[in-house]
């Protein structure tokens, strides 16, 4: 089974590379990284966890497509196994300010919903855009396409989508960052803060620790409404 775990993760690892080098060719920027713990002992558990995430921008659009991915194992049951892919378009009004539209989707096979499909459109400001430093928000309507665990019940309704990106270059090779996301609805509200330290190692290469929390208000019995995932990665940047 180790074996089996450990090609899988060297697979996940290079296919983001792959199509991140094809990115960088059309234009684009982004980051690819990988994790994997592997505990051996009284308890065997294995976790990969995967992310990719790129952008364009030009003088009047901006772009962000994105994929991630979470899989454990404990004593051989699984634990955990869920991914996503987002994407969004922004259109510029000025120098700082968008409208913008976004879609995301993701699905989880150990939390009340079983998948969640979101798209919103909306107005987005770059309050602070500098070499060091960026702070971004968005805020818009939109709509949730949700079924629950398990059960052949969907909770659909109108929500509120809130988004906020920050960044800061700390030195010349430590970052931080913190991305918080709020899609608010009368059934169910969901938050996700993602913060982090990026450390470079190379200009390519990099070490990142990270802290992400989610949040839905409205769980089934017997799930708990928080998840917390603590991580270190490696990222390759392009």
């Amino acid at each position: 089974m180790y074996k089996l775990f450990a090609a899988a993760a060297l697979c996940a690892a290079f296919s983001p590379l792959v199509h991140a080098q094809q990115a960088a060719k059309d234009g684009w920027s982004g980051t690819g990284e990988l994790g994997l713990a592997i505990s051996k002992g009284n308890t065997d558990s294995q976790t990969l966890i995967g992310k990719l995430n790129i952008a364009k921008e030009d003088a009047q659009w901006k772009h962000s497509a994105g994929a991630s991915f979470l899989y454990g194992k404990q004593d051989e049951v699984e634990s955990a196994r869920r991914y996503e892919v987002f994407g969004s378009s922004g259109y510029r009004l000025g120098q700082r300010s968008y409208v913008f539209g976004s879609a995301r989707n993701e699905r989880d096979h150990f939390t009340a919903n079983e998948y969640q499909w979101t798209a919103a459109v909306g107005y987005g400001f770059e309050a602070i855009k500098d070499k060091d430093t960026h702070l971004t928000f968005e805020i818009g309507p939109g709509y949730r396409w949700a079924k629950l665990q398990d059960l052949r019940e969907h909770n659909n309704e109108v929500i509120a989508r809130g988004f906020m990106d920050f960044g800061h270059k700390l030195t010349d090779t430590t970052s931080v960052y913190n991305t918080l996301l709020i899609e608010a609805g009368s059934d169910n509200t969901y938050a996700r803060n993602d913060l982090g330290l990026l450390v470079k190692m190379t200009d390519a290469l990099a070490l990142k620790a990270g802290v992400e929390v989610r949040h839905n208000t409205d769980v089934l019995p017997g799930t708990k409404k928080t998840d917390t995932l603590t991580t270190m990665n490696v990222v390759y940047g392009f």
